[in-house]
């Protein structure tokens, strides 16, 4: 079997899987940016949004942050893998992108 992965056939965002006679591309963990191989823990550098945490890259909670990231009035954060979105509170809704009772 000759090794095809070796010429690294594969895009960015995949790693080369070698088989008996061939090879397949396979995507990259969605916490990766390049990787060697399968899961967050081959990553050759984390996306956005994530930290690297001993040997994996996991999701950064932004809503738990010092800084605060959704600042409009009766808004709350909901952390999202490897994101966050701002979402009204209980009791209110988007008008026009400011939080209103309901």
């Amino acid at each position: 079997d000759i090794d095809e992965c070796a010429t690294s056939p594969c895009k960015d965002h995949q790693y080369c899987l070698n088989t008996d006679g061939s090879f397949s591309c396979k995507g990259c963990d969605t916490s990766c940016i390049g990787c060697t191989g399968e899961g967050s823990d081959k990553c050759k550098t984390c996306a956005s949004g994530y930290v690297k945490e001993g040997e994996k890259c996991t999701d950064i909670d932004e809503c738990n942050l010092s800084e605060k990231v959704c600042l409009k009035e009766n808004q709350d954060c909901t952390n999202t893998s490897g994101s966050y979105k701002c979402v009204c509170s209980e009791g209110f809704e988007d008008k026009d992108g400011t939080c209103v009772q309901t």
